[in-house]
């Protein structure tokens, strides 16, 4: 079919030109593989610098004067703008073509970092992660793409576990490598580390990557008001979910003001796009059950994935009270056996139904989830070696499935818009994550301690002999109050274990989404990942 494509393009004058460049059976060049894996590269870097920045938050805030509350925009910017671009980087792809693109975007990408570790305050350093979010974002789902357009049907399972592997160890080697930077360096490390690979992913890509076309008349049809829909609504909602519980959500005006606005611009903007005939997202991809319920895994997987790093350092730096390095030491785990795991998930793609391999990866990572439910505050590294040990190994188990299940049956043409809505979903799944863990993290702690804070009456007699003898302790250093001292301490104590309480809550909660998950798994159409091509083409 591919060969009939290429011998007769005239025939074709509709045919998108990712169909007639794909490639044959007989393999890729070594310029492609150049491409693709530069491309690859610059997936991993913009992934990362989502993390990068998490273990060296101090750092950052003490180096732009900032208070701890507002230091969070360091992260929030970036996500803001990234969850913007990644639905419009398909209509973005095909008027500029993969190539142009992604080279605009790593170039972009590049010098952001640059600007990033020279910003003289916190409104710059937002700004300059505003643009590096957002040409980062776009980034992503172009990568993603290229596997379905570049590659014959029996490589692309293996190009897939190659990028899963990218998204998913690099937002847990973002501390690690955040830490050891920190800790030797200075927090301009962080961005100044993407400065040489980006340039040569940049001059790479451009002189590698020539898969299609642009196709400038779309400029011509330019869907202006459903870019702004899509940014005030997608703007809107990430700065509510980031920031709400900061504000006591509903009890602020200007959170609730901006709830509004996302709902009815979200609603307004898929009524345009729907009636719309040039919409700037497609949302008729949707049609599809198994693009319509892999969006739905991506946005589970997106929950576990960003929270998971989210808890696990607050709660090893707050309750461990560990340094960034040595944070990231713990979370190396994951990493390693995300890598290992490919070695598994490769081979056993091609033998097992990807539906059962799904279900396998998800309650390998709710298993994960819920070991590390037990947590006291002295647990050490090896209580949390196996627990992140499994939900490595699931990762790669849950990634790929979802990745063929998803965008495996669609036709070519589609794949680019798809594959940003498919990534869309994950880091909305990840923003909603992050906020409804921040929010329980508050209400939770604050709850857990009340009840700790009850059953320590003066007539409880642990917790009488408790205060008896850390007072007795205070006294043998001359302290003026060692009484007053002493309750300190177990003030102290009890918002201690009111915490790991929390975090153990927590961790349960994202189990039980996990293993809840499946529920839809029946849902999902059988697909055979070695026959994703033909069908594709067909």
């Amino acid at each position: 079919m591919a060969a009939e494509l290429q011998k007769q393009p005239e025939e074709l004058p509709n045919q998108s030109a990712e169909v007639q460049n794909r490639p044959e059976e007989t393999g890729l060049t070594t310029t492609q593989w150049i491409g693709f894996f530069s491309m690859a590269i610059g997936v991993f870097m913009a992934v990362l610098d989502i993390q990068i920045v998490a273990s060296s938050l101090k750092e950052i805030q003490a180096g732009l004067s900032a208070t701890q509350d507002e230091i969070a925009w360091v992260q929030t910017s970036y996500l803001i703008a990234e969850v913007i671009i990644i639905p419009l980087s398909g209509w973005l792809g095909r008027v500029f073509s993969t190539r142009y693109l992604y080279a605009i975007s790593a170039g972009g990408f590049t010098l952001a970092s640059l600007l990033c570790a020279f910003a003289w305050n916190l409104p710059s350093m937002v700004v300059f992660r505003l643009i590096q979010g957002f040409l980062g974002g776009a980034m992503i789902p172009v990568t993603f793409t290229v596997i379905f357009i570049m590659f014959p049907p029996r490589l692309q399972p293996a190009m897939t576990i190659v990028l899963g592997l990218i998204v998913t160890i690099a937002p847990t080697a973002g501390p690690v490598l955040g830490g050891f930077l920190t800790e030797n360096y200075s927090w301009q490390s962080l961005f100044l580390v993407n400065v040489v690979p980006g340039i040569v992913v940049c001059v790479l890509v451009w002189l590698t990557v020539d898969i299609d076309r642009p196709e400038w008349h779309l400029l011509q049809k330019i869907d202006f008001i459903g870019i702004a829909l899509i940014a005030v609504c997608l703007g809107c909602m990430q700065y509510v979910l980031e920031e709400g519980v900061r504000y006591q959500w509903f009890e602020d005006r200007l959170i609730m003001t901006l709830t509004l606005i996302a709902v009815v611009s979200g609603i307004a903007m898929l009524i345009w796009e729907l009636k719309n005939p040039h919409p700037i997202i497609d949302l008729r991809a949707f049609r599809n059950v198994n693009f319509a319920v892999g969006c739905l895994y991506s946005f589970v997987l997106g929950i576990g994935l960003f929270t998971i790093i989210y808890l696990v350092p607050i709660y090893l730096g707050s309750v461990k009270g560990l340094n960034s390095l040595q944070i990231g030491y713990y979370l190396m785990v994951v990493g390693l056996f995300q890598l290992l795991s490919a070695f598994i998930a490769g081979p056993l793609e091609k033998k097992m139904d990807l539906r059962w391999m799904l279900c396998l990866g998800f309650g390998l990572f709710a298993l994960g989830c819920w070991m590390n439910a037990g947590l006291t505050a002295e647990s050490g590294y090896w209580e949390f070696f196996w627990p992140q040990a499994i939900r490595g190994t699931a990762l790669m188990l849950c990634f790929l499935p979802i990745n063929t299940l998803a965008l495996g049956l669609l036709p070519v043409e589609e794949v680019k818009n798809a594959s940003g809505l498919y990534n869309l979903m994950r880091n909305l799944g990840g923003a909603i994550g992050l906020a409804v863990a921040n929010t329980l993290v508050s209400y939770l702690t604050k709850s857990h301690y009340a009840d700790l804070r009850e059953s320590m009456t003066a007539t409880d007699y642990p917790a009488q002999q408790l205060w008896e003898g850390l007072a007795e302790s205070m006294g043998q250093f001359n302290l003026s109050e060692p009484s007053s001292a002493a309750l300190k301490q177990i003030t102290a104590l009890a918002w201690r274990e009111a915490e790991v309480m929390t975090f153990n809550n927590l961790f349960q909660i994202i189990a039980v989404i996990f293993l809840g998950s499946l529920v839809i798994a029946p849902f999902l159409k059988k697909v055979d990942s070695e026959k994703v091509g033909s069908i594709q083409m067909e």
